[in-house]
């Protein structure tokens, strides 16, 4: 019996397709046009309520901010590079990033990344639990 990818937050779309590609689920205002990350019941730059669409969100980004994090909880393998990344489209989403080495003498603000998927477990059901990260763009 083949495994289910099951996705570790609401947010994050798997593909249906074995050709398809993950992405973001975000709220676009019909009123002001301001992009959220995830769901949201009200525009908090018009607030406007009840007037928000869903919206695929782009894959890529920047490097807004980050650090390495060495030390988390015990089932956590660190050091890892934790992102803050600046979708094209807008919204701002915290991350991993992944495949690169953990240098952040290497590592700038704007750095261009896209959007990736992992498994990071799996579920007491067996199913792969995916989690999405960013690697840079070019490596």
């Amino acid at each position: 019996m083949p495994k289910n990818e099951i996705p570790i937050v609401p947010y994050l779309h798997l593909p249906d397709a074995v050709d398809g590609e993950a992405y973001l689920i975000g709220a676009k205002c019909r009123r002001c046009g301001e992009v959220y990350l995830g769901e949201r019941a009200v525009c908090i730059k018009c607030f406007t309520a009840g007037n928000l669409d869903a919206v695929k969100l782009s894959r890529k980004g920047e490097i807004f901010t980050f650090t390495v994090v060495y030390q988390s909880a015990p089932w956590v393998k660190v050091p890892y590079v934790a992102v803050v990344v600046k979708l094209s489209d807008g919204p701002i989403v915290r991350a991993s990033l992944t495949g690169c080495d953990i240098d952040a003498t290497s590592l700038r603000a704007g750095m261009p990344v896209e959007m990736v998927t992992e498994k990071v477990r799996e579920d007491q059901a067996g199913n792969d639990v995916i989690a999405y990260k960013f690697r840079l763009l070019g490596k």
